[in-house]
């Protein structure tokens, strides 16, 4: 597409971080295809994905990134983490802050060659935050997933917790935040650390980074994410985004058409979580059943290591969007991505949660009745007896498509692209104004001085 003579230009600074990539390169490519220029600055191996949706790009040089997606370039390795606490304290200190200074000063590089009128940041890289900030840029971050941050209502992020219900939930909460509270400590020290060495005031609190953004842009139904008491002004709920990621194959159903036997697609994560063992007992579970098992793996994983059963075809990957709409049930780990693109199918789901924020969607599916939630070491027995309720249970299936009708109408229009163009439109005109101002203080001086001679 041509660009236009009103045309911007936006840096989003991402990492690889799997599920986060195809909502945001989707957004970046709706302003490509509105006549925008778009650049992406980030870890090496997401060049491809940013070239196909039309940007150009930028990878990082002082802050870690990954030159790949194998394994073993993972930065966190949450693998190897002991619990959910280990994997927190990886990505604290390995990615979200500790490198904060780096981020930002690939940032400020990057906007010194390619001057944006607009910064979009992942939610997760405050450092990002922190060079947009002195660079003086507007600035919006981007949330591809729930919402995250702290919020009065909203149950604190991590264990899957459902919202508090009476005093013993409401004293739940604060005794889980106060430790999350105390594990933050050191990010809000990495953080002004950051902003010392920047020149930029110290915060207060860690959330005073994310108050001083123009818009936060949640990439989620209003209708699947918990009600907050009270969020932000500066927050929007934009509605998921759908795509696939670049690099998927098309969909080629391997059954003849009208095939009478319920599809069950199986998704876990794109990148490695270590779930080999759990996959496999998903597919002896469906092994046993009278369905279509159709099982994705995703990049990290080596089919040669699968033995599918009869009625279960083993791929590397498939369009998860054009493969839900035939499907009866999803098996997943609860990824965002992966569960928007279910619900926006009407299709039921299956969770078995590994980490992230993976536990938070699951209480959110279950909180819908639009699935079950299960342990990642559940067995194939209980997989097989879940996957019979959801399929027997008529309930799951119309909660998911009344998920799916709401799903409907919040993609109806690309919000996210039309709140960044707007925040873009704010700043030319405030730059206008500004510029005018000028002019006329110039002209005032200039009319002084004549009335002086």
């Amino acid at each position: 597409m041509s660009r236009r003579a009103d045309a911007r230009r936006y840096l989003f600074v991402v990492w690889e971080g799997g599920g986060t990539i195809p909502p945001e390169m989707a957004i970046a490519k709706g302003l490509v295809d509105r006549g925008h220029e778009v650049r992406v600055l980030g870890d090496p191996c997401v060049e491809g994905d940013a070239l196909a949706a039309g940007c150009s790009f930028t990878p990082y040089r002082r802050a870690p990134h990954r030159l790949s997606r194998d394994p073993e370039t993972d930065l966190l390795r949450e693998w190897e983490a002991k619990g959910q606490l280990g994997s927190f304290l990886r990505a604290r200190d390995r990615l979200f802050f500790g490198p904060a200074y780096d981020f930002a000063r690939d940032v400020l590089d990057t906007l010194e060659r390619f001057p944006a009128d607009v910064v979009c940041v992942d939610n997760m890289l405050f450092g990002g935050m922190v060079g947009a900030e002195k660079a003086g840029i507007p600035t919006a971050i981007l949330m591809p997933n729930i919402y995250t941050y702290p919020a009065p209502g909203l149950p604190p992020l991590g264990p899957g917790f459902q919202p508090a219900r009476g005093p013993l939930g409401r004293l739940r909460d604060a005794a889980y935040q106060r430790v999350s509270n105390r594990l933050l400590q050191a990010a809000f020290e990495y953080l002004n650390d950051a902003r010392s060495r920047l020149g930029l005031v110290p915060l207060r609190t860690l959330h005073e980074q994310v108050e001083r953004v123009e818009r936060i842009l949640v990439l989620t139904s209003s209708g699947f994410d918990f009600k907050a008491n009270k969020l932000p002004p500066n927050v929007r709920y934009v509605g998921p985004q759908l795509d696939d990621p670049s690099w998927v194959p098309e969909w080629r159903s391997p059954w003849p058409a009208f095939d009478p036997d319920p599809l069950v697609a199986v998704a876990f994560s794109t990148t490695f979580q270590n779930q080999g063992r759990t996959l496999k007992r998903a597919i002896q579970a469906l092994g046993s059943l009278p369905v279509r098992g159709f099982v994705t793996l995703g990049p990290s994983l080596d089919p040669s290591d699968f033995d599918a059963a009869r009625n279960v075809t083993v791929v590397p990957s498939a369009p998860h969007s054009a493969v839900f709409r035939e499907a009866s049930v999803v098996v997943t780990h609860a990824g965002h991505g992966t569960l928007m693109k279910a619900l926006a199918a009407g299709v039921p789901v299956i969770c078995l949660p590994m980490g992230r924020d993976q536990n938070d969607n699951a209480a959110r599916v279950v909180a819908a009745g639009v699935g079950i939630r299960l342990s990642a070491r559940a067995l194939s027995r209980t997989m097989r007896n879940a996957v019979r309720r959801v399929l027997e249970d008529p309930s799951y299936r119309e909660n998911a498509r009344r998920m799916a009708a709401a799903i409907s109408l919040e993609t109806r229009r690309p919000l996210a692209v039309e709140e960044l163009e707007a925040m873009a439109r704010r700043a030319a005109s405030g730059k206008s104004a500004a510029k005018a101002r000028r002019i006329r203080l110039r002209e005032s001086r200039e009319r002084e001085l004549v009335s002086v001679r």
